[in-house]
């Protein structure tokens, strides 16, 4: 077999090609829409939305599902169930695939019409909850299904499982340093499970304290910023560590999608209402910062998955 193929086959300890091209994204410097910036101030964007299942939800779907095997936890026989926005879910139906495991999921009733149609294409039983409580009524639904039948699934539990922002501190933020030769001054990201804000802000300033890491969330309750959490009135998860944010802003979900836009008109770069919100976050900052600052944020997701 050619160096360059990569075999899928049934692995026990070994990697498949999934587990091979997950990760190891680019970074790109936005360009046509940082032109009124100060000179010599980068926006770079970290091109999560390239990765096999569309998001960077896949790194920390992939390194749970790889921790609930090694714990024994998962096994042949048992569903993986989880609670999510699409994203996620849509990893997980990607990995269980590959890996042979059914996928069941509980996500909110208006949930985007495109990822509940990839969820299908994976074979996923997906259960709609109340969409006026949005991922936490999901929540609650999953952790009841886990618990009347124990033996029946594997409950990941993305919101409260340290394998989640692990699986960013071990492989997006020393990508992203590597990436920036150490020059990133700045770091932006949106909450949701809070894992890519706590996994890279945490190891970013273990190699360097004087990164400043900024939160991001929906400036309202009632907003359309799929993926992200207002956390003042959300179930806050269990994984998130707020003393990591030196600062945390708010962006509108019509600020969000106008930089979406421009993204994909004079950028290229087709992607979510939540890489809009990252995007929009990281302009203001960088208009406020003097030379030679970096600023890195995070293209979440592909924007088919909000194309009417």
């Amino acid at each position: 077999m050619s160096a360059s193929v990569v075999e899928q086959r049934d692995l026990g300890t070994s990697k498949n090609s999934i587990e091979l091209i997950v990760g190891h994204t680019p970074l790109i410097r936005v360009r046509r829409i940082t032109r009124d910036l100060p000179p010599g101030v980068e926006v770079l964007a970290k091109a999560e939305h390239l990765n096999p299942g569309g998001s960077v939800k896949d790194r920390p779907a992939l390194a749970m599902i790889l921790a609930g095997e090694r714990d024994g936890k998962l096994r042949p026989g048992l569903t993986i169930l989880d609670a999510t926005s699409g994203n996620t879910g849509i990893a997980y139906a990607m990995i269980g695939a590959a890996r042979g495991y059914p996928v069941t999921l509980c996500l909110p009733m208006n949930a985007g019409p495109q990822r509940k149609r990839i969820l299908h294409s994976f074979g996923v039983k997906v259960i709609e909850t109340d969409p006026l409580l949005s991922t936490d009524g999901a929540q609650v639904i999953a952790r009841e299904m886990f618990d009347k039948e124990p033996d029946k699934y594997f409950y990941p539990d993305q919101y409260n499982n340290e394998a989640n922002w692990r699986a960013h501190y071990e492989s997006t933020a020393p990508e992203i340093w590597e990436q920036t030769q150490g020059r990133i001054t700045h770091f932006i990201a949106g909450l949701g499970t809070s894992g890519t804000f706590v996994g890279v802000a945490r190891r970013l300033k273990e190699l360097n304290p004087e990164i400043h890491a900024i939160s991001i969330q929906p400036d309202s309750p009632l907003h359309g910023l799929e993926g992200l959490k207002h956390m003042a009135t959300a179930m806050v998860p269990g994984i998130y560590d707020p003393t990591l944010a030196d600062e945390n802003d708010v962006v509108s979900t019509e600020d969000a999608q106008q930089v979406a836009r421009r993204l994909a008109e004079r950028e290229g770069l087709l992607v979510g209402t939540s890489s809009g919100a990252n995007v929009c976050a990281a302009l203001r900052m960088a208009r406020t910062l003097p030379l030679n600052a970096v600023v890195v944020t995070i293209l979440c997701d592909r924007g088919e998955r909000y194309v009417e």
